[in-house]
């Protein structure tokens, strides 16, 4: 802690030798007009170069010691910087790596080396945590709907697809979307709305861009309750993760011919979700179709 709260400390200590080298005040009554012992003040005339006469400040000099008997070897420090960024491995690696090299030091020490160098990823002070609630338990269609993005092809044209699967009676819905934002997911949210014959009370996704606050928000709106998945916890969307595999299995090589032909490409697409809805049979339903489910339910 330093032994002035100041804030404009710096300029201070500025303004004080000025008054000896500029207006030829004695170190004395200098160090007494702002308060200071005058062997302070020497400190700080020190501090100033011989042909400076004006100064805008003199910043506070950092109290850490330059050496410690037991500071750690530079050899194990660049060691350290140099598996780092040849791999990127995490601190735990490092330290198991290091061991195996014959170079004994504790895995504290290998991430403050890190944190030191600026090799290690912190948490922007300003992310929000999401808070997302309980997972609701899928008693009926519509109460839990997962979303999710693809990158179908990432080469020009580059092609983006919006994938929605419910739960509970896996009826799936597909579309094409133009970019990855949350206005074009909100699109897609409200197209599935209307071909669905149910309604949706929980969407889940990710923690993509594509939904944001603004997808939040909007959703809210329409009494759509806006769930994300815990972080780096793919399987909390496994049924829509699964989807959107069977979608590139199933249906990929077809539509990989109509790229170039937004037409076809999306007819295509269609057709394949009319037949996953309509025809096809699912293991997790005991053998049904999701048509069958949901007109038996009505």
């Amino acid at each position: 802690m330093p032994y002035t709260m100041n804030p404009h400390i710096a300029k201070v200590r500025a303004k004080t030798v000025q008054l000896v080298k500029q207006y030829g005040w004695s170190v004395t009554a200098a160090a007494a007009h702002v308060g200071v012992h005058r062997a302070t003040l020497y400190d700080w005339l020190a501090q100033t170069p011989q042909n400076s006469m004006v100064m805008h400040q003199i910043p506070t000099r950092s109290s850490r010691p330059h050496h410690h008997p037991r500071a750690v070897d530079r050899a194990i420090v660049e060691r350290i910087r140099q598996i780092r960024l040849a791999r990127g491995r995490c601190a735990e690696a490092i330290w198991y790596q290091l061991k195996r090299e014959g170079l004994v030091v504790s895995l504290s020490t290998v991430k403050r080396t890190l944190t030191r160098q600026g090799l290690l990823r912190t948490r922007s002070p300003w992310k929000q945590i999401h808070q997302s609630g309980i997972r609701p338990v899928t008693t009926a269609p519509g109460t839990l709907v997962e979303m999710d993005s693809v990158h179908f092809w990432t080469k020009p044209p580059r092609v983006y697809l919006s994938t929605m699967i419910d739960v509970y009676s896996r009826w799936a819905y597909v579309a094409k979307v133009q970019a990855l934002r949350p206005g074009c997911s909100v699109q897609v949210v409200r197209a599935a709305q209307v071909a669905a014959p149910f309604v949706f009370a929980c969407v889940q996704s990710d923690h993509g861009s594509e939904f944001g606050r603004y997808f939040t928000t909007t959703l809210l709106r329409n009494h759509i309750r806006h769930r994300q998945i815990r972080v780096r916890k793919p399987n909390d969307n496994a049924h829509i993760e699964r989807f959107n595999r069977t979608l590139q299995d199933e249906c990929g090589q077809e539509l990989r011919k109509y790229l170039k032909n937004p037409v076809w490409f999306t007819r295509t697409l269609h057709d394949y979700v009319e037949y996953y809805n309509t025809k096809r049979i699912h293991l997790g339903l005991e053998g049904k179709i999701p048509s069958e489910l949901l007109t038996n339910l009505s």
